[in-house]
């Protein structure tokens, strides 16, 4: 596998075989290695891709990155993809492409405390690129890239549109903070408005990107740090 070419600030460490990018992220991360290291794993039939990043926020606030790289991937696919090809995501993470599951977004951190300063946090994310079930019609929800007329899409392509797209949301991240992402990400996101099974209906997202859910007369919400993986 060749190594990509990603923007200034970034760095790239391809792995192969069965070995998982979130996982070895989280590995260097604890080490200490830089922030802006890109690890990715390309095969046949899905893409995988992780970033480490060095907070200089709290937990809750640098939880922003999850959000922050699903719409950097958004912005890469729909710039790389054909026009009628429809690309949204889920409050927990999901890719969908077409209205079917395609992906998903992680995110781990160096601490669960919300109001903790985190060593470091990696955003991971895969991509199924082929399915490789004998029968894909009896799972119409679930769907794969090139099986949705993104043939002509290369797994190297998306990887580094991603990471220059990330980085333009960074810079405005930083800059402006958290509205311009959160209206860029709520306009992408897939749920609003409808019900989430006896829990009650999906209002929106806060200012912090938590999840806002009306049961009855009374509104409660998720905290994006529910998502964190904690069991790796």
């Amino acid at each position: 596998m060749s190594e990509l070419v990603f923007p200034p600030l970034l760095s790239g460490h391809p792995v192969q075989g069965g070995e998982d990018p979130f996982e070895r992220a989280q590995s260097m991360a604890a080490l200490g290695c830089d922030a802006g290291a890109v690890v990715y794993n390309i095969q046949a039939d899905r893409l995988r891709v992780a970033i480490v990043f060095a907070p200089e926020v709290s937990l809750q606030d640098a939880m922003a990155m999850l959000p922050l790289c699903a719409v950097g991937f958004q912005n890469a696919l729909g710039a790389l993809a054909p026009p009628e090809v429809a690309v949204h995501l889920g409050w927990d993470g999901l890719i969908c492409v077409n209205g079917a599951k395609c992906g998903q977004f992680d995110v781990a951190a160096s601490t669960t405390e919300p109001t903790d300063f985190p060593d470091w946090l990696v955003v991971g994310w895969e991509l199924s690129l082929l399915q490789t079930s004998d029968a894909p019609g009896d799972t119409p929800d679930v769907t794969a890239l090139y099986d949705e007329g993104c043939a002509d899409v290369s797994a190297s392509q998306l990887v580094e549109s991603w990471s220059r797209h990330m980085l333009t949301w960074l810079n405005r991240w930083q800059q402006d903070g958290n509205a311009p992402l959160h209206s860029e990400w709520l306009g992408l996101l897939q749920g609003v408005g409808e019900p989430l099974g006896e829990e009650g209906v999906f209002l929106g997202t806060d200012e912090r990107f938590g999840m806002l859910i009306r049961n009855g007369s009374d509104t409660h919400l998720r905290p994006l740090t529910q998502l964190l993986e904690t069991d790796r």
